[in-house]
């Protein structure tokens, strides 16, 4: 962590049990599915949270995002708290912290046209003319690669990829400081997967964004993060620099984790694409 740091998001001590209700033969019993985690993240920087499916990684997005509460601790925002608790963000906070999801397709509305959903956060939480909300609307399709006739079509007209870029775009139309990505590119195939990492470099780069970015795929994380938190049930086993982690990790379930994980060299697919582009 650099001396001075603007630290845009801020997590202290944050836990979040489930109580599983019990039956017949045994009684409710309760689940820790974040045991004390705790992380700051730089302005411009990006986070990657790394496990395997169940350690918590994308209960601990939820809290963040404020989509879900957290049962105790604190989440700072840009240095003020804000009641995670709830787990009901104001408008806001919707401005600063929007979340990309997984899966592309199920979190655009197949009834909206492209331009009506990047729209629709403007809509509910500002009161931007509908002028304004068109041209940003339109360009943002510009700068997540895509036209201006995409404007008008449906998400089932789009590829995996083009609508991920278009899931970004949204996240991004309120202009928030920070973005939490829950495994935004483990649904595409490798050559698309590095299309979307290299655009979310760039829009980093221009509109200095702060990343939390969520996933299991270490050779992902490598290439786009700058600090990296491992989690295992629940629990921060493993948290510093990239190089750090990577180089010379210091946990058992880390060390275990990396030699047990395929990778698959991104940089090369990046380079091979630079090559094509410039061809």
């Amino acid at each position: 962590m650099s001396a001075g740091a603007e630290i845009v998001v801020e997590g202290r001590d944050i836990k979040r049990d489930y109580i599983v209700p019990g039956g017949v033969f045994k009684p409710a019993r309760t689940v820790h599915a974040v045991k004390g985690v705790s992380f700051k993240v730089e302005k411009g920087k990006t986070l990657a949270i790394v496990g395997e499916s169940g350690c918590g990684k994308s209960t601990l997005a939820r809290i963040i995002t404020l989509i879900d509460p957290a049962t105790s601790g604190e989440l700072l925002l840009d240095g003020h708290k804000v009641d995670i608790a709830a787990g009901r963000p104001t408008p806001e906070l919707r401005r600063k912290v929007q979340i990309v999801f997984q899966n592309p397709y199920g979190s655009l509305n197949p009834r909206q046209k492209i331009g009506d959903v990047l729209m629709e956060p403007l809509v509910i939480n500002t009161d931007t003319p509908a002028a304004e909300r068109r041209d940003r609307a339109y360009d943002m399709l510009r700068k997540v690669g895509l036209e201006d006739k995409h404007f008008n079509r449906y998400p089932h007209m789009f590829s995996g990829g083009q609508r991920q870029r278009i899931a970004i775009a949204r996240a991004l139309m309120l202009r928030p400081s920070l973005l939490v990505l829950d495994e935004p590119v483990s649904a595409l195939d490798l050559s698309v997967q590095a299309q979307v990492l290299n655009l979310l470099a760039d829009l980093q780069d221009e509109f200095q964004l702060t990343y939390v970015f969520i996933s299991h795929d270490l050779s992902v994380v490598r290439y786009i993060a700058d600090d990296v938190m491992v989690m295992y049930f629940g629990e921060a086993v493993e948290y510093g620099s990239r190089d750090a982690v990577f180089s010379n990790p210091q946990h058992s379930y880390t060390k275990t984790l990396f030699a047990a994980t395929p990778r698959a060299d991104v940089d090369s697919i990046k380079a091979r694409l630079a090559k094509k582009a410039a061809a």
